[in-house]
């Protein structure tokens, strides 16, 4: 497929074909004049444009005929009487021009194979020979002038080496304007996509950012709660610790009566080394006897014993008062 010329050669420039217009024009008017060059008719002709070729590069098929010429070929018009009465089938010709409102493209065999050359196309489209015919019907359905051309065709490279070979073709070529559609169409649907796709990437953030708010509030409400009940124990401990230790201090005031320690009544062993000699009965027993004996200590006495001790401790205790 890809030694098929396609709009990428020419066997006659632009400039050629003008050149050829240009005679036929001067034909038809030396035609015209004969008529005398003051009749309507010829005054008509000279203000009319051309009709074989014009700015946007359009030629008709009297110049295309001409220059087919060159190479002797001849154009004849596929539904014609002249050719209808040759009775031709279509596959057997060689090539086919088509024109349509200023459009003009060939349909050529290339080896033993049909292809389409419109230039409309993205590429040549291979057409098989069953559907050669009702391709070559519908164009004129839609108002295409098809010619066929009658003679020997110039070599090229593409027949040559089609005849030794066959092409197949998966896919047919679009229109380029269908392309460019589906291009564009392809672009605004990936543009969309992108579009949705950042969209949906912020929201994502967006609700990231949100989750991290909000964890970060959990966090510091978390980390002042712990604050508070540090702050609340440490409170607590400093309540202990002050009425623990405050009952001496105030001025005037004596210690509270405590238990005495158990070096007291033990001759300075400590209560580690009492449970290391002595044993768990002993040891209760002394313990229980030492509180008997704080509880007997601690109970108020009769009021004639407390007269009788005061008296004493008053005559007892002279000497000391004169000190």
């Amino acid at each position: 497929m890809e030694s098929i010329f396609h709009e990428k050669g020419e066997y006659f420039t632009p400039v050629e074909l003008s050149s050829i217009a240009q005679q036929l024009d001067e034909e038809e008017r030396i035609r015209m004049a004969e008529g005398g060059v003051l009749s309507e008719e010829y005054r008509t002709f000279l203000e009319q444009p051309s009709g074989n070729m014009d700015d946007s590069g359009f030629f008709s098929i009297q110049v295309i005929s001409n220059a087919l010429g060159v190479w002797g070929l001849e154009p004849l018009l596929f539904n014609s009487r002249e050719y209808q009465r040759l009775m031709i089938d279509p596959v057997n010709e060689k090539a086919f021009i088509c024109n349509y409102k200023e459009h003009w493209f060939t349909v050529r065999k290339l080896g033993q194979q049909w292809f389409n050359l419109n230039s409309l196309l993205t590429g040549p489209e291979l057409i098989s020979d069953t559907y050669l015919a009702l391709f070559l019907a519908q164009l004129q359905q839609e108002g295409y002038s098809i010619f066929v051309i009658r003679g020997n065709l110039p070599e090229c490279e593409a027949d040559q080496i089609l005849r030794i070979m066959r092409v197949e073709q998966q896919h047919r070529p679009k229109l380029i304007g269908e392309e460019e559609a589906q291009t564009s169409s392809g672009q605004r649907t990936s543009l969309q996509h992108a579009s949705e796709t950042r969209h949906g990437m912020e929201e994502d953030e967006e609700e990231l950012r949100k989750a991290l708010a909000l964890s970060r509030q959990d966090m510091e409400v978390e980390d002042e709660e712990a604050d508070l009940r540090r702050a609340i124990q440490l409170s607590m401990q400093g309540v202990s610790e002050s009425s623990n230790t405050t009952g001496c201090k105030e001025v005037g005031e004596k210690p509270a009566m405590t238990p005495a320690p158990v070096e007291a009544t033990t001759g300075g062993v400590s209560e580690g080394s009492l449970s290391e000699s002595l044993t768990t009965e002993e040891l209760r027993r002394r313990r229980q006897a030492y509180f008997d004996r704080q509880s007997q200590q601690a109970q108020p006495t009769s009021p004639h014993q407390q007269d009788t001790t005061t008296a004493g401790e008053e005559q007892g205790t002279g000497c000391k008062c004169s000190q």
